[in-house]
């Protein structure tokens, strides 16, 4: 093999190109600073606003202690908060507020997530109920920084069940806020006095007479300019591995509150007087209202690692094309795109990053555009996307982290610190697991009905074609269906039902797999008739790539199952082969398309090109 069959890319990456001069081939869109095309047609603007914010020095990397970095993450939060045209907006805006965690995710993951703690759980929670008399510029203007507490260290995805309770008093019309042991602590919020004086909506149970109507959340004052508010118990807890944030224990003795405290809505209200209504008779389905900002959460905690992950794939694909290594002739020295074994996995990442991201965007308008009768349709797309995409993050970046070598360690350069802390967002909001479950359950149990498989013979459809490979993940998708649900009909285990679900969750929860999968690769592919010629052409290869890649990993079935033919199946490395190759050109031009500013951490692959040692 010889220099010039390695690829046209490399014809550009000489000795001089690495040392400054720049040609049009090099790396196109490098200082663009407008986030553009198919990837940020929608929120354009936002997407601008916050690119341009955390590309200045402020949110470069610090190596300080644990304590500054949280101190560091406020401090920064305030600058975000100055940056803000409209905090009510955005807290009111899927798009916006995604908008937002994509590009705060990569830049300082301890600001995200207390941005996302302050803007979506506690302001989106006020804003969602009855706050017309309520005063929301404190924390509007981030004089007063807010919190959430739902979640308890014995209460985590089962919180409908916390203990911490809200006993109201008719006849001072005031709540007594009081967590009855250490297993109702609320835990991992930032309670801290890091980052100034903090209120926070508790999840509690309120209990009027006696009687248990359930659980709402309450407007809770913890702390002031001179601590921690008399009856409110906050203890540190140790650090975690991900975004440097001050998780606290925090519990209550005998608080008191305001009848004002109580956030109401048709889901819950109290009177003064003490008489208790609903527009909703199981006290589940309230508790779900009430927190619904979780819901939200999710697309937060999707778009969160979305940034992350464009991030880690354009820094690892720059450092392949900059970074030189020995070829395949004594004396040769190529760049480590050049080998199959380096660029193949950073193509599938980003073909996954790209259909990730296009996911994404559609499960944003179908949340913004649903109406009510739609929402618990549209609430499990959620969870299933937030599943995928984060679980794809990690996987995409630690592919990353590799193909940078040693130097992908280092924190500096943008890949693992975020690999870290894009572990929280598998667990916050809902463990991904357990939603999936959740989603499973609903799916084999609730009207779902996958695709029926197409009428046209297998040996008459062409691997190449975009339709026929997403009908192949319909197949995956339908075949995991029918699977699950024999199980879960089996007589075998009549009469138990743990047995039962047992027995069913594993190939329901493949099922689930597989709804994303194809949800994905539909995003991708119709994201290709959404772009001009050239680039149409690029994104419909990801899409192969993308799909030939699922439906490989399931040849086995759709073959068994009449959907492949032996020699199709026989044909699928090659097909693979051939879009790597036809996709390895334009690997440098479809991350630009990610538009990661060269001064995020790590993003700069003169600096990764330096003086590391590195074997292809």
């Amino acid at each position: 093999m010889t220099h010039d069959q390695l690829g046209p890319i490399h014809n550009s990456l000489t000795t001089d190109n690495l040392r400054g001069v720049t040609t049009e081939r090099e790396i196109p869109l490098r200082h663009a600073s407008a986030p553009d095309g198919l990837l940020f047609a929608s929120q354009g603007e936002d997407h601008r606003r916050w690119r341009e914010l955390f590309s200045t020095h402020e949110f470069g990397h610090r190596d300080l202690p644990h304590h500054e970095r949280v101190e560091l993450s406020y401090r920064r939060l305030r600058t975000v908060a100055a940056a803000i045209p409209d905090a009510r907006a955005l807290a009111l805006s899927a798009p916006a507020l995604s908008a937002l965690h994509e590009w705060a995710g990569p830049a300082d993951p301890g600001m995200a997530t207390v941005a996302s703690i302050h803007y979506n759980l506690f302001l989106g929670s006020l804003l969602d109920h009855d706050h017309e008399e309520r005063d929301l510029e404190p924390w509007v203007r981030m004089d007063r920084i807010g919190t959430f507490l739902c979640t308890e260290a014995e209460h985590g995805n089962d919180a409908v069940n916390l203990e911490t309770t809200a006993e109201y008093n008719r006849a001072s019309r005031r709540f007594v806020l009081n967590t009855p042991g250490p297993g109702a602590a609320k835990w991992m919020p930032n309670t801290s006095l890091t980052g100034g004086p903090k209120d926070a909506v508790v999840a509690a149970r309120l209990l009027v007479d006696g009687r248990d109507r359930g659980v709402f959340l309450f407007l809770t004052p913890l702390s002031d300019e001179r601590g921690h508010l008399p009856g409110v118990s906050v203890e540190r807890l140790p650090h975690t591995a991900g975004a440097p944030v001050d998780h606290c224990a925090t519990t209550f003795r005998h608080v008191t509150l305001p009848h004002s405290a109580m956030l109401q809505g048709d889901h819950g209200r109290l009177s003064p007087a003490g008489e208790f209504s609903s527009s909703l008779g199981s006290s589940r389905i309230r508790f779900l209202r009430a927190i619904d900002r979780v819901s939200m959460g999710k697309l937060c905690m999707s778009g969160y690692s979305l940034g992350a992950t464009r991030q880690a794939v354009a820094i690892a694909v720059r450092h392949a094309a900059a970074r030189l290594t020995s070829g395949m002739t004594k004396g040769r020295r190529v760049p480590l795109m050049a080998h199959r074994s380096h660029h193949e996995p950073l193509l599938d990442a980003v073909a996954t990053t790209y259909a990730a991201t296009l996911l994404h965007r559609s499960v944003v308008r179908q949340w913004e555009a649903a109406r009510e009768t739609e929402r618990a349709e549209v609430d499990r797309l959620v969870a299933v996307a937030k599943g995928w995409i984060t679980w794809a993050a990690r996987e995409t970046m630690t592919t990353c982290r590799e193909r940078c070598g040693a130097r992908g360690l280092l924190l500096t350069e943008g890949i693992a610190g975020q690999l870290a802390a894009n572990e929280g967002t598998i667990t916050a909001e809902g463990d991904n697991k357990v939603i999936w479950v959740k989603a499973a359950g609903e799916l084999l149990m609730g009207g779902f009905t996958p695709k029926p498989p197409s009428e046209t013979a297998p040996e008459q459809r062409s691997l190449r074609d975009g339709t026929h490979l997403q009908d192949l993940m319909a197949d995956v998708e339908r075949i995991w269906h029918e699977r699950a649900r024999t199980r879960l009909r089996s007589g075998e285990a009549r009469g138990n039902p743990m047995a039962r679900w047992n027995g069913a969750v594993t190939p329901a929860l493949e099922l689930v797999a597989a709804h994303a999968h194809r949800l994905a690769g539909e995003a991708l592919l119709e994201g290709a008739d959404l772009t001009a010629a050239d680039e149409a052409e690029r994104v419909r290869d990801l899409h192969r790539l993308f799909a030939l890649r699922q439906v490989a990993a399931h040849s086995g079935e759709l073959l068994a199952c009449a959907r492949l033919t032996a020699e199709q199946v026989r044909r699928l490395p090659d097909e693979i082969e051939r879009v790597v190759t036809d996709l390895e050109p334009h690997a440098l031009a479809l991350v630009e398309r990610f538009f990661v500013p060269e001064n995020l951490p790590g993003s700069d692959p003169a600096r990764l090109a330096e003086s590391e040692p590195n074997a292809a």
